[in-house]
């Protein structure tokens, strides 16, 4: 007899636009969403959040997620100018 014992572990993050008093806007953010098994990621998962729909979970690669890191430091840049 073989005895598996898995550490599962979810790590998830919830980015949310700020609310503005007295704006009509719907909240609206990102969701990203890591599994871990035994310390080694099996998977990131992104949903968009408009008011109070999700999408659904679209799952990226390690190269997307570098693509994903590269454009954000790029907005990013543009945005402290």
């Amino acid at each position: 007899m073989k005895r598996i014992v898995s550490n599962i572990q979810n790590l998830g993050f919830t980015i949310m636009n700020e609310t503005v008093e007295g704006s009509k806007q719907k909240s609206a953010g990102i969701v990203i969403d890591q599994t871990l098994v035994n310390g080694e990621s099996q998977g990131v998962s992104v949903r968009l959040i408009n008011g109070k729909q999700r999408s659904a979970a679209v799952k990226l690669d390690r190269a997307a997620l570098g693509d994903l890191q590269e454009a954000l430091n790029e907005v990013l840049a543009k945005e402290d100018a």
